[in-house]
């Protein structure tokens, strides 16, 4: 069964492709919430607060307070993020291992 999200998702953003497919991605998943601008014009990605989500300075990312076995996670990498969504919401991500491969030829 499908999981639901009572506690908002914190998804840290900056007007990017990739930082829209994650916009997009939540608002259909129709879970709550929130945007935290990383401004990577001033280099805000490499401040020590964010490279403990992401690591390797990469955006998007978000953190699932509600994560695997209730615990919070950190997830940076647009690919990466659609796909735990896909996985954890049970929604745009195929049935089967055979339609997960179209999706991710697609």
């Amino acid at each position: 069964m499908p999981a639901t999200q009572t506690k908002p998702i914190q998804l840290f953003y900056w007007p990017t492709p990739n930082g829209h497919k994650i916009s997009i991605a939540l608002e259909e998943f129709g879970i709550p919430y929130t945007t935290t601008f990383v401004n990577i014009g001033k280099g805000e990605q490499f401040a020590p607060d964010f490279l403990k989500i992401a690591p390797n300075n990469r955006m998007p990312a978000i953190v699932d307070p509600e994560g695997p076995d209730g615990k919070p996670i950190s997830i940076f990498e647009s690919a990466a993020i659609l796909i735990y969504l896909a996985d954890k919401f049970g929604r745009f991500y195929g049935r089967n291992a055979r339609e997960r491969v179209a999706v991710n030829e697609g």
